[in-house]
């Protein structure tokens, strides 16, 4: 199992990473993290490149990123919520791609697989509450990548815990717990689950 972390904090060990760190230790197969403030990764330039060829004609790391998504079982966004709205350099990461957008819309070309990808946000706030506007946009970008939705760690309040961290809260252990379960069981399990279940 594949699972992909996008990163939108500039923090290395604030509430985000916290989440991501709690999380990963849950997770079955291999993880890959983006570290969206480090990555070196140029946002969209609206060149139109990908309108009429294949590519992204901007030669950096989306490139592998890329490859990444199309790659991965599981794809999670995991942010601090900055006005009301996922970080500026995941956005600016996020404006890259564009170019799955293009390849679909415009030149009527698959760039990725159809395959079965699971997605899960994670975000963190100083204690606004404001969340929504972030996690319609991550949902929105899950899509882009061809990943379903399946559930939401939130935390807020890290203006407000001092020394204490999002994963000293029971609600929020248990809420990484329930997305870390989803996300790694497989299709085959799912559809007997909602068998199950009717």
């Amino acid at each position: 199992m594949q699972t992909l972390i996008i990163n939108g904090s500039p923090r290395k060990n604030g509430g985000t990473a916290t989440l991501i760190s709690a999380l990963k230790e849950l997770l079955h197969g291999n993880i890959d993290v983006i570290d969206t403030y480090h990555a070196g990764i140029s946002p969209c330039i609206d060149c139109r490149h990908c309108w009429t060829k294949p590519g992204c004609a901007i030669d950096d790391g989306m490139q592998k990123a890329y490859g990444l998504i199309d790659h991965a079982d599981n794809i999670v966004i995991a942010s601090p919520i900055y006005f009301g709205e996922l970080t500026g350099p995941l956005l600016s990461w996020a404006s890259r791609l564009q170019y799955f957008w293009v390849s679909k819309k415009i030149r009527k070309e698959k760039v990725i697989s159809d395959k079965l990808r699971k997605g899960g946000v994670l975000l963190v706030d100083g204690g606004e509450g404001y969340m929504e506007a972030a996690l319609a946009m991550a949902k929105r970008l899950l899509r882009l990548m061809g990943a379903e939705y399946k559930d939401l760690v939130y935390f807020s309040g890290t203006d407000y815990t001092g020394p204490t961290l999002p994963t000293d809260y029971k609600a929020i252990t248990d809420s990484i717990r329930r997305l870390a379960d989803k996300l790694n069981s497989d299709k085959a399990t799912e559809l007997t689950k909602t068998h199950m279940e009717s």
